[in-house]
C-alpha cells in the first residue's frame, strides 16, 4: 500500500480572495510553502530537494469547504502596464483601472485538504516529512489578505481516504484529459521558475539619467511554470423507480405530460421529511430544494429532481418510470440525507383493503438497482455527444413567447411564414442565453426550435403547460448541435427544476440514418419503391444544399461524372433500404457496409448528408404512400439488422449479381450468395437455405434465404445486385 502526504490549510477568515480558481489550485499551495520556508533570497537545501520531489508527484486530490460567492466590490488600482507611459512610475496615476473583487465564502472551521500519493521508499518518506515541516511556516494562502496556517501529515492511503471521505466538503479529482475546471499544478521545473521570477522581481525597475532627467523603466518578471490539470467534482446521482406495491408490473408509470406535477409532488413531500428530521437546517432545505430566498450564488447548490421518461427505443412509450435526484457537490445538505428523504416516498396513496387493513395500489419511490437507463441521457458513461434534443419542452422567457392566436379566430389571426421564422429566430437566441445560465460554454453549431417533438411518440410542447406557471406559448422543443461533444445531464430553461427542458443525446451511429414511419404507408408497399423514393429525396435535398449548379457527388447518386453507373466493384455510394418489419427507412453509408472507417472525403459527404436530412419528415413515395417520418435511434448491439448473430434471414428479396452458367436456379442463387459474402469479407456461411425462389420471364432470379454461420457475424448484411436500393437486406433470425 502506498503512502500519502496530506496537507491541511485553514484560513483565519471565512473568505478567500484568490481570483480565477476554486478550489485554490495546488500551485498556490506550492508557492505558499516556498514563500513560508524561504529566508530572504535563501531556500535551505533540504527544502529545495523536498519541493523538487513534490513537483514531480502526480496532481493531488483536493477537498474544499462548500462555497458560496460573496458580494463583489470594485477597487481602483494601477494597471500593470507601465510601458504605456514609457515606464515612468511618476505617471502611474494615468493608468489606474478598476479591479473587481469577489470573495468566496465558506465555513472557516473546515480546512482545505491536499493529498499527494507517493511510494513507500525511505527517501520519499524523508522528503514528505520535510514538506510537513515546511507547512508549519505557511502564513498566507491566496492574496495578501488571506492569512492562513497549515500542517502536514504522512499517512497510509486508507487513512487518507477516510479523512477525505468524512471531511464533509466538496471533493475534486484530477482527470487526465478531462473537461472539468482547470487548476494549475506543480510540474518539473516549477521551483526553478519561481526562483527566476523572484530574482527578476528585485530588478524590475531600472534607474538611469537621460538629458538631466532621472528615468525609471519597468520590466515584467517572467511567469512561473505550472501545468494545467482538469479537476472534476461531479454531482451525486441517485436514481429511483416508480413502483406499485401491488400488481405484476415492476413499474407504475406516470404519463409524460404530468412531469411537472410529479416533480412538485415528490419535491414537497421530500422537503417535509427533511424539515422534520433536520429542523436546524430548514432555511437551507428550502433554499436548495424549493429555491426559496435563493440567490444567483445558490443556483450551483440547488438539488434537481428529474423524472426520466423511457427513451432509447422506437417502441418506448415515453412514460415516466424513474426519477433522478441530482445533488450538487457543494450542496449544504448531505447527499445521503437527501437520498433518504426520497427513498420510499409515497408518490400516490393507495386504498385500504377493508378485510385486512392493508394499503393496496400504492406508488412509491424505490432505489433503482439498474442504472443503464441513465446512458440514454448521456450520464454514467464516458461518451459525449454533439447533438441533443428535448424530451420535455424547455420554458423560455416570456419575452420570446409565441404570439397567441384566439381559437375562434384561427383563420383571421393565422401567422405568416415570416412571423413564424422571426419567432423561431428569437427563441433560438434565447436558447443560447439558457445555455449560459446552466454553465454550458461549449460552442453551438446549430439550434432548431419548434412545437412538435423531434422523435416518434413525443408530445407537442403545449401539452406540458397544464398545471404549471408557464404559458404554452413559452414552451419549445429544442435541438442543439454543439461544435464539440458534451456529457449529460442537460436541462435548459426556466422550468429545469420542474422536469421541463430535459434533453437526451442523439445516439447516432456515424453513417446510419433511421426514420420511423409514423403513418401514410400503403398496404403491401414495395420496399424497393420506398428505397428509391428515399434515394430521390436525399439526392434532391443534398443538391439543394450544395447548390443547384454543383455536380452531385457519386457518394449520393451512385453515378460517375459522365452519368454512367458507378461500377467500381466496392461500396462507394449510399445504400437505401425499407425495413417494413420494424416500420422504418434506412440510409447506410458505404463504410458501414464494408465494416471499415470512413475516408476523409466520405466524412465530408457524411456531414453534408447529416445536415440535409436533419428535418426529413415527409416522403412522397407514389403508390407506396405519402409517409410521415420521424428520426429514430439505432442501438447497434441490440438492433436485429446491425447486431451480431449466427443465423440471418432475408428481409427483402435477394437478386444475384449474375446468373451462373450451367447451374440450376437454386445452385446459381447459392453460388452468387457465396461470392457476395466473400467480397464483403464475411466468413463463409456453413449453410445457405433457400426459403423462397422466383424466376422472372427473362431468366432473372429473386429469392429469400436463411444464412447460418459457425460464429456470430455482425450486421448489416446488405448484398446482391439491388443492395443499394433496398434489396438483399438480412435480419438476425435468433
Amino acid at each position: 500500500m502506498n503512502n500519502a502526504l496530506l496537507i491541511s490549510v485553514r484560513l483565519h477568515d471565512n473568505r478567500y480572495h484568490g481570483a480565477g480558481d476554486w478550489p485554490p489550485a495546488p500551485a498556490r499551495l506550492f508557492q505558499a510553502l516556498t514563500a513560508g520556508a524561504a529566508q530572504g533570497e535563501q531556500l535551505a537545501r533540504e527544502f529545495h530537494e523536498a519541493l523538487g520531489w513534490l513537483e514531480r508527484l502526480a496532481a493531488p486530490e483536493i477537498v474544499a469547504p462548500r462555497v458560496r460567492d460573496g458580494r463583489s466590490f470594485i477597487n481602483f488600482v494601477p494597471n500593470n502596464a507601465l510601458d504605456a507611459v514609457n515606464g515612468d512610475v511618476h505617471r502611474i496615476g494615468e493608468i489606474r483601472t478598476t479591479k473587481a473583487v469577489k470573495p468566496h465564502l465558506f465555513d472557516a472551521e473546515m480546512p482545505f485538504l491536499y493529498a499527494w500519493s507517493f511510494d513507500t521508499r525511505t527517501e520519499d518518506m524523508s522528503l514528505a516529512r520535510v514538506i510537513c515541516a515546511m507547512a508549519e511556516g505557511l502564513y498566507q494562502f491566496g492574496r495578501g489578505v488571506d492569512m492562513a496556517w497549515a500542517w502536514g501529515e504522512v499517512l497510509d492511503e486508507g487513512e487518507v481516504e477516510a479523512r477525505l471521505a468524512t471531511h464533509g466538503g466538496t471533493r475534486y479529482h484530477p482527470m487526465a484529459g478531462g473537461t472539468g475546471a482547470s487548476l494549475d499544478c506543480p510540474m518539473q521545473g516549477s521551483l526553478v521558475s519561481l526562483e527566476k521570477r523572484f530574482r527578476a522581481q528585485s530588478q524590475r525597475f531600472n534607474v538611469r539619467a537621460e538629458d538631466r532627467k532621472v528615468l525609471v523603466t519597468f520590466t515584467q518578471a517572467p511567469k512561473p511554470r505550472f501545468q494545467s490539470i482538469a479537476y472534476n467534482s461531479p454531482p451525486t446521482l441517485r436514481l429511483f423507480d416508480l413502483r406499485s406495491t401491488t400488481g405484476d408490473s415492476p413499474f407504475d408509470p406516470c404519463p409524460l405530460v404530468r412531469v411537472s406535477e410529479l416533480t412538485l409532488s415528490i419535491r414537497d413531500k421530500a422537503v417535509e421529511r427533511l424539515e422534520e428530521t433536520l429542523p436546524q437546517q430548514t432555511a437551507e432545505i428550502k433554499r436548495v430544494l424549493l429555491g426559496r430566498d435563493a440567490t444567483d450564488a445558490d443556483k450551483a447548490a440547488r438539488v434537481r429532481i428529474v423524472p426520466l421518461p423511457s427513451v432509447g427505443y422506437h417502441h418506448a412509450d415515453r412514460s415516466i418510470r424513474r426519477v433522478l435526484v441530482e445533488v450538487p457537490s457543494n450542496c449544504p445538505i448531505g447527499a445521503d440525507d437527501i437520498a433518504w428523504a426520497f427513498s420510499g416516498l409515497v408518490v400516490e396513496a393507495g386504498e385500504v383493503a377493508p378485510e385486512t387493513g392493508e394499503i393496496i395500489g400504492e406508488t412509491r419511490l424505490v432505489p433503482a438497482e439498474e442504472r443503464t437507463m441513465l446512458t440514454h441521457y448521456g450520464m454514467d458513461t464516458d461518451e459525449r455527444y454533439r447533438q441533443w434534443r428535448t424530451v420535455t419542452p424547455a420554458a423560455l422567457p416570456e419575452t420570446v413567447a409565441r404570439r397567441r392566436i384566439e381559437p375562434r379566430r384561427l383563420r383571421e389571426e393565422a401567422k405568416s411564414g415570416h412571423e413564424r421564422a422571426r419567432e423561431q429566430n428569437v427563441a433560438a437566441t434565447a436558447v443560447l442565453q439558457a445555455l449560459r445560465h446552466v454553465g454550458i460554454v461549449a460552442q453551438v453549431s446549430t439550434i432548431r426550435v419548434r412545437r412538435e417533438p423531434f422523435e416518434a411518440k413525443g408530445m407537442r410542447a403545449e401539452a406540458f403547460a397544464a398545471g404549471t406557471r408557464f404559458a404554452k406559448e413559452r414552451l419549445w422543443h429544442i435541438e442543439i448541435v454543439f461544435a464539440e461533444p458534451i456529457a449529460g445531464p442537460l436541462l435548459l430553461g426556466d422550468g429545469r427544476y420542474l422536469g421541463l427542458g430535459l434533453m437526451a443525446p442523439v445516439q447516432r451511429v456515424e453513417g446510419i440514418h433511421s426514420f420511423a414511419i409514423l403513418e401514410g404507408l400503403a398496404d403491401r408497399a414495395d420496399p424497393t419503391v420506398l428505397a428509391q423514393a428515399l434515394r430521390r429525396a436525399v439526392m434532391s435535398r443534398v443538391q439543394e444544399r450544395i447548390g443547384r449548379h454543383a455536380r452531385l457527388p457519386a457518394f449520393f447518386s451512385g453515378h460517375e461524372p459522365n452519368g454512367a453507373p458507378s461500377r467500381s466493384g466496392i461500396h462507394a455510394h449510399l445504400a437505401f433500404a425499407a425495413d417494413l418489419v420494424r416500420h422504418r427507412l434506412l440510409i447506410v453509408a458505404p463504410h458501414v457496409l464494408e465494416g471499415r472507417q470512413p475516408t476523409r472525403p466520405e466524412r465530408q459527404h457524411l456531414e453534408t448528408l447529416d445536415a440535409s436530412v436533419a428535418d426529413l419528415s415527409d416522403l412522397r413515395a407514389g403508390a407506396a404512400g405519402r409517409l410521415e417520418l420521424a428520426w429514430s435511434p439505432i442501438h447497434v448491439h441490440e438492433d436485429p439488422l446491425f447486431g451480431a448473430a449466427r443465423s440471418w434471414e432475408s428481409v427483402t428479396d435477394y437478386q444475384p449479381t449474375r446468373h451462373g452458367k450451367r447451374m440450376t436456379p437454386n445452385e446459381a442463387l447459392v453460388s452468387d450468395v457465396q461470392s457476395e459474402v466473400l467480397r464483403r469479407g464475411i466468413t463463409m456461411p456453413t449453410h445457405i437455405e433457400i426459403i423462397e425462389l422466383r424466376e422472372g420471364p427473362r431468366g432473372g432470379l429473386a429469392g429469400r434465404l436463411r444464412l447460418r454461420f459457425a460464429t456470430a457475424v455482425n450486421g448489416p448484411i446488405l448484398i446482391g445486385r439491388t443492395r443499394h436500393f433496398g434489396g438483399g437486406l438480412f435480419s438476425a433470425a435468433e
